[in-house]
């Protein structure tokens, strides 16, 4: 990049300016990693500054699987990521001599059309009593939950505002759109001395076989992966067992024990290697203190979530191959962004970011794909609901509706909740916490 006899080499990190023929080269990286030298400089700050960054960057997900897939965390050895890890390690690879037959993936005679042409018929979830569903489409279609307090003046106004931007709202996964290239594209840069790995297909049991089938048929049908017959980079298929929260259940020595059972079963790609061999985007995610400080105080929230986040973002096409993944019915590789990679907490925060830069610390707060919109009173955050909605539509970043609450007085942000009275504790942490069983001695 060239301006006005100024000559910037983004990748070398170098500038160099040229006044009166005289050529000047600055070493941005060099300069950035010194501290700033003035009589009245407190060196200390620049360390701390280096050791706070640290820390954010390595917390983007509470999820432990993410955690251990992209290796984020320096302390793997808690027994949450300790049993993921297992999770991981249980079926073994098939050995390197061995090639398994290709089992057939015979796909589904009903295709998956948007919501709006076709609405799915969904299983309905109890909801609590400050929240109601209500719908968009006729028959009872196209749910979304709102704030049962609301007035039917309202309600009404809610809904007008909902269905005129409904197609920012998601119910299937062949809603998503994908965000443009020009907005945002994930891109996955080695370490020079990175070398590319293929592993080989994990063996899985015909009930884990079924759950992956259905998984490539969904994400093929959306145009979301394709098959490659060839690549440098190959992970392989995992599935780990999805756990709800913790319970206290009796032993087999009737003893009162924490545990968390199994609710169904999680396609994921083992891209550790991968991510070893990528380098580091080391984009920061928002101060939460902050944050939760900026949400508080406010009279109507309206919580909002993307819809399978990542799988809305595209990879540049020169990066796709190095996504490839081998799994009994043959090898893919994904078009947009996949759970697992170690870069795609930072690609995505910094795409909703550019998205709505704007609107950030004004009236909405972005932390991953969790959006809270708030208003000091009821057309207050109406009318901020419906500039975020637009924004949606002109970028085609789709939400969530099961996970969208509008218009609502309170909600949970980031395990805290937040309404007009400020920030207090998630009281069923608390009571979890209160209810286990004492600890005991073996």
């Amino acid at each position: 990049m060239a301006t006005a006899n100024t000559i910037i080499k983004v990748k070398d990190g170098t500038l160099s300016m040229t006044v009166l023929g005289e050529t000047v080269e600055f070493k941005v990286f060099d300069a950035l990693s010194q501290p700033s030298i003035t009589l009245d400089t407190c060196f200390s700050i620049d360390v701390v500054d280096h050791e706070v960054f640290s820390k954010i960057v390595q917390k983007k997900s509470n999820d432990a699987l993410e955690a251990v897939l992209t290796q984020e965390e320096e302390d793997l050895f808690e027994s949450e990521f300790q049993e993921v890890m297992a999770a991981l390690e249980v079926f073994q690879p098939y050995p390197p001599s061995f090639r398994p037959p290709l089992e057939p993936l015979v796909s589904s005679s009903t295709k998956l059309e948007p919501s709006i042409i076709t609405p799915p018929k969904l299983e309905l979830k109890p909801l609590p009593n400050h929240l109601k569903y209500t719908y968009l489409g006729a028959n009872e279609t196209l749910p979304v939950i709102i704030a049962a307090s609301l007035t039917s003046h309202e309600e009404d106004s809610l809904i007008e505002v909902l269905k005129e931007h409904k197609t920012a709202l998601g119910w299937t996964i062949a809603d998503i759109k994908g965000i443009s290239p020009s907005m945002c594209m994930h891109r996955i840069l080695m370490e020079e001395d990175s070398k590319p790995s293929r592993d080989a297909q994990r063996r899985l049991n015909p009930n884990m076989k079924e759950v992956v089938r259905a998984e490539v048929l969904k994400l093929l049908d959306v145009g979301i992966i394709y098959p490659i017959s060839d690549s440098k980079w190959v992970s392989p298929v995992q599935v780990v067992p999805k756990k709800s929260g913790i319970t206290v259940v009796k032993n087999e020595k009737n003893e009162l024990v924490p545990t968390r059972t199994i609710t169904g079963w999680r396609v994921c790609i083992d891209y550790r290697k991968l991510n070893t061999s990528t380098r580091k985007d080391h984009f920061p995610l928002p101060f939460i203190d902050q944050m939760l400080d900026r949400l508080s105080g406010h009279a109507y929230y309206c919580f909002l979530d993307g819809f399978s986040g990542y799988n809305q973002i595209p990879i540049a096409p020169e990066d796709q191959e190095k996504t490839t993944f081998t799994c009994p019915f043959g090898t893919f590789a994904y078009r947009r962004m996949p759970f697992g990679l170690c870069n795609a907490p930072a690609t995505f925060q910094r795409c909703m970011m550019a998205i709505f830069s704007d609107m950030v610390e004004r009236f909405m707060e972005v932390f991953m794909d969790d959006f809270s919109v708030f208003g000091s009173s009821f057309d207050d955050c109406l009318h901020h609901l419906s500039l975020v909605l637009t924004r949606c539509q002109e970028t085609n970043l789709i939400l969530n509706w099961e996970k969208c609450h509008f218009m609502v007085r309170q909600g949970i942000v980031l395990g805290h909740v937040v309404s007009n009275k400020g920030i207090q504790v998630d009281k069923t942490k608390i009571n979890i916490i209160t209810n286990l069983p004492p600890p005991f001695l073996c």
